[in-house]
């Protein structure tokens, strides 16, 4: 479920060849710690009131397509991106935690995740329910931080070779763009 590309692997790869591989892994951080709300959403039982009311998930929903077709217009406007000069402009590696927790954050699919698939790995008769389901998400946390790494390090070893073309620039930026705006438009069609 972690191997398949989403809006958090689409944002570790473009930030690795935007900005190398050290941004990657804050990416790849920011992307992990934004699952730290849905966890708690679940554990806390807000997630099963929130996908209850179907305006709390409508709300998010839509604050979460809005922010993924921010992302598409900014990579699809920002022609500077793909420069592999020292002197290009790059975003603090704060920011692009805060922007891939940001993106997680506003992914209801994850509360859906934490709320109707993980807990059918909890053992019916486990002495400690939380705990266990508390160790799979840790498990599951790791597991994304590492196939993220893994995704924005293979990115970062292309970054030179794939970005040195402006031709090859423009197509991807173009195709970043689109992805975000695909995946916008996803959320924005998908039912509870």
């Amino acid at each position: 479920m972690v191997l398949i590309p989403g809006t958090g692997v689409i944002f570790t790869v473009s930030t690795a060849l935007l900005q190398g591989r050290t941004a990657s892994l804050y990416a790849a951080l920011g992307c992990t710690a934004g699952i730290v709300p849905h966890l708690l959403a679940t554990v806390l039982g807000l997630a099963a009131v929130m996908h209850a009311g179907a305006l709390a998930f409508q709300v998010l929903k839509i604050v979460g397509v809005m922010y993924l077709f921010y992302l598409a217009y900014s990579m699809w406007r920002d022609t500077d991106g793909f420069s592999v000069s020292e002197g290009a402009t790059r975003v603090s590696g704060r920011a692009l935690v805060f922007k891939a927790v940001l993106l997680n954050v506003l992914n209801p699919k994850l509360t859906i995740f934490f709320l109707a698939f993980l807990p059918q790995f909890v053992a019916p008769d486990a002495q400690a329910p939380m705990t266990q389901l508390l160790v799979l998400s840790g498990v599951f946390m790791a597991m994304t931080f590492a196939v993220f790494v893994m995704y924005g390090l293979v990115a970062h070893a292309f970054r030179a070779k794939v970005i040195e073309s402006a031709r090859v620039q423009r197509v991807l930026r173009h195709g970043f763009a689109a992805a975000f705006a695909g995946l916008g438009v996803k959320l924005a069609l998908s039912e509870r």
